[in-house]
């Protein structure tokens, strides 16, 4: 989940050029690029092969049919490249890279003063990223208020209102900041509990809930994006990742071939690719203080009395992220690094529509069977274990130790990343 100072500001981990990164010509005319050897980012066709979703893709399961809803926060207005329109992100993406005509539509009801098309780099990040996993997959997006971060109040409005009205949109709902809540403790349980209440609905649905953990490591998301804002880092996860009735994703570095984009090698993301004292270090995920251990959860080594998060995971790190496009007006556009934790939701939101089509029906509450395979013996050609890394963060002079990843589930990377092409057949036979 990548923050934002304020309403309207870009986030500062996602777009961000990687220090002493230069422009370069990215091949096609009118655009720019910040991937270059220091930031070497994959394309959407390479991310496609590392995860094996190709095979998926070259036999007609692109997600058509389905709908992927999400929840991000509004712009008042355009101001390019910070506020962009995302229309024109998309069809400069889709050119970019060869893909097919996004489904796209924006619905304000919750928005307040939002325009309807301006998109700041969270925004564009989430649907591309989905549009590269689910081609075919229509998009929704949900505007909220500018205001929506400001508080942890606003946040649980927000959150509530916008699972409410995303479960009636679609099949699939990822939130990487929009429908976030803030770090647990910046809750009351009572708050929590509403929360709760409402994604419990939206798992009756048969409605699939991504989020990303979060990009703080080991220690609590923030409680206000209002100008300002103070933060006070303390070990803990984040809301609503930690609610059992959501898929959480943390996030990875993923190394894979330029010429090919075949999968070689994948650790924990975390320092030294984060920028240290910022909101933007490491894989959210440890163990929740306010929901217990869930059932799917049982007998898994490493998982005690609490929620522990995350679930899942994929590539957040900002040095080998996809490439993302956002325009600049006058015909321009840039191609940049995307990352963090909030690349990993829309991925795994891009992979449950593939999983909903492939099964002919909405999978809704996958957490079980996403436990069930990774206890079985499938394990290892579904996921890929991610056994180095760790997510602790450091916030001068604080450090907050977090945890090791290792064999099978850890609280910084889940059970892995996905071998699509082994996972959805069996995701959607469970």
């Amino acid at each position: 989940m990548l923050p934002v100072a304020v309403a309207g500001a870009i986030a500062a981990g996602l777009l961000a050029a990687t220090s002493g990164s230069a422009r370069a010509a990215a091949g096609a005319a009118g655009s720019t690029a910040d991937c270059d050897s220091v930031t070497t980012c994959y394309t959407p066709q390479q991310i496609e092969v590392a995860y094996d979703i190709k095979p998926l893709l070259d036999r007609g399961i692109d997600g058509r049919g389905e709908t992927v809803v999400l929840p991000e926060v509004g712009e008042p207005a355009l101001s390019p490249p910070a506020v962009s329109d995302i229309r024109q992100d998309m069809a400069d993406f889709d050119k970019q890279f060869h893909l097919p005509a996004a489904s796209l539509r924006v619905v304000t009801t919750l928005g307040g003063d939002s325009s309807e098309w301006a998109a700041y780099g969270e925004e564009v990040l989430d649907a591309e990223m989905v549009h590269a996993v689910a081609p075919g997959a229509a998009i929704v997006i949900v505007l909220l208020p500018p205001s929506a971060l400001y508080n942890t109040a606003n946040a649980v409005a927000s959150s509530i209102a916008s699972l409410r009205l995303a479960s009636t949109l679609g099949g699939v709902i990822s939130t990487s900041e929009g429908g976030q809540v803030g770090g647990e403790p910046c809750v009351t349980k009572a708050q929590a509990s509403q929360v709760d209440a409402v994604l419990s609905q939206v798992a009756s649905r048969h409605v699939t809930v991504v989020a990303a953990s979060g990009d703080t490591g080991a220690a609590a998301e923030v409680c206000s994006f209002a100008p300002n804002a103070t933060y006070k880092p303390v070990k803990g996860v984040t809301l609503i990742s930690s609610d059992p009735y959501v898929l959480a994703a943390g996030g990875t570095t993923l190394t894979a071939s330029h010429a090919t984009g075949a999968w070689e090698n994948e650790t924990a993301w975390g320092l030294p690719y984060g920028d240290v004292g910022s909101t933007f270090q490491a894989s959210s995920g440890g163990f929740s203080s306010l929901f217990s251990r869930p059932s799917y959860q049982d007998g898994v080594p490493g998982i005690g009395s609490a929620r522990g998060v995350p679930d899942v995971a994929a590539d957040a790190n900002g040095h080998t992220a996809m490439a993302i496009v956002i325009s600049e007006g006058g015909g321009k556009y840039m191609v940049r690094d995307g990352g963090g934790t909030s690349a990993a939701a829309p991925l795994w939101a891009g992979l449950i529509a593939l999983a909903d089509q492939y099964a002919r029906r909405h999978l809704g509450f996958v957490n079980p069977a996403i436990y069930r395979i990774a206890q079985s013996s499938a394990y290892h050609r579904a996921f890929h274990d991610i056994t180095s890394g760790n997510n602790t963060v450091q916030f001068p002079p604080v450090t907050i130790t977090g945890y090791n990843a290792g064999p099978g589930w850890d609280p910084v990377t889940g059970w892995g990343s996905p071998d699509a092409a082994n996972l959805i057949p069996l995701l959607a036979r469970s």
